[in-house]
């Protein structure tokens, strides 16, 4: 069992992109809460798509597992057709959200400064953010791995947006069924806690979780787990069965 670094308590989250209906929702929490101990010693957060979020409170209220938005608007309120406020998420009870993730980088062109700036509306309105950094496969061939972290960072970190957990999820791990290597995946981790001291000091850097995210399974959560600086992980597929997704958590090394 891998023990928590720094006080660091370990946190897995599934995100559920553009899947499910009510009716999964609700079948998948009652069964995941029926295969969880009373107190596990992971953080749980479940994202689901918006139209889920009601079913999804319904059904885990009272629980140990948390739930947050998958995105929101940087703005608290206006006429912006089609997105979601912070305070539209607090309201729903949601106590997290994630910022940045890839497929909104890539397919809605967020910019590194918006994700900086929808991860303070975050904190404005009481949600911890989830500040997700990675590159593309690209990126990692032409040796820009650190480059593309630095800069996502300090665009998020320029705000300020503290509290914040991080989730490192390499763009060509994600969906793929191709994972990093536990080291590989470990030394994006200890750079981006390594740029985490610089900016903000060791001590605050150190009590900083950072999650993985790109393919994670039942069968490779525990070697993943077992690395110093993996605090965590982000699931994305393999979320959507519960068996799968509780297979990650007594898995995981995290105890």
């Amino acid at each position: 069992m891998k023990e928590p670094q720094s006080g660091r308590r370990p946190l897995i989250a599934a995100n559920w992109k553009m899947h499910l209906l009510r009716q999964d929702a609700s079948g998948f929490c009652r069964t995941l809460r029926s295969l969880l101990p009373s107190s596990p010693n992971v953080e749980l957060v479940i994202f689901p798509g918006f139209t889920l979020l009601p079913t999804v409170a319904q059904e885990l209220v009272g629980s140990t597992v948390a739930w947050g938005g998958q995105d929101l608007h940087q703005e608290a309120k206006g006429a912006h057709t089609g997105d979601v406020s912070g305070e539209q998420l607090a309201d729903i009870g949601c106590s997290w959200v994630l910022c940045g993730h890839s497929e909104r980088r890539q397919n809605h062109r967020e910019s590194d400064r918006l994700v900086g700036e929808k991860a303070l509306s975050a904190r404005r309105h009481g949600l911890q953010p989830l500040l997700c950094v990675g590159e593309t496969s690209e990126e990692r061939q032409s040796g820009r791995t650190f480059e593309v972290l630095d800069r996502q960072l300090e665009a998020a970190l320029a705000h300020r947006p503290q509290p914040f957990v991080l989730a490192y999820e390499p763009v060509w791990a994600i969906g793929t069924g191709e994972t990093a290597t536990p080291a590989l995946a470990q030394k994006a981790h200890e750079h981006l806690r390594m740029r985490l001291g610089e900016t903000l000091g060791k001590a605050w850097a150190d009590e900083v979780r950072i999650l993985y995210g790109g393919s994670v399974k039942p069968g490779n959560a525990a070697e993943l787990g077992a690395e110093k600086d993996i605090d965590g992980f982000l699931v994305g597929g393999a979320s959507l069965d519960p068996a799968s997704f509780s297979g990650i958590i007594s898995n995981s090394g995290f105890g």
